[in-house]
């Protein structure tokens, strides 16, 4: 199953990064699946490294390195990395500056999109 998860939420303030990020790590954990996973909006704040939580408390940053370390595709959108000061620098290792034409390749190549 081809699956594109599209996140527009911020890393904290609301659970739907990470809830979009738990369905996608589950998803990666699936044999036969495949994942692709786009950060828009506020959500390419979660591509950014060096996120301190209080013990206990979820890290979007280590989830994301998760599913950089399964070989997913993550991209962050550049328009909105850029309307943010967020630089490519920023970006953790595995995330790469996206761009509207590859999230619709993205759309044309997935049997399921899910947006969070």
């Amino acid at each position: 199953m081809q699956t594109l998860i599209i996140l527009n939420d911020p890393p904290y303030g609301t659970e739907r990064a990470y809830n979009g990020l738990r369905l996608a790590l589950a998803l990666a954990k699936l044999e036969g699946s495949e994942l692709r996973l786009c950060l828009m909006s506020d959500a390419v704040w979660c591509a950014r490294g060096g996120q301190a939580t209080p013990a206990g408390y979820y890290n979007i940053e280590r989830m994301l390195r998760g599913l950089v370390t399964r070989g997913i595709s993550i991209g962050a959108c550049g328009t909105c990395m850029d309307a943010r000061g967020v630089t490519d620098a920023d970006l953790l290792p595995g995330v790469h500056r996206s761009s509207m034409d590859e999230l619709a390749a993205w759309t044309a190549w997935a049997e399921k999109v899910v947006t969070f």
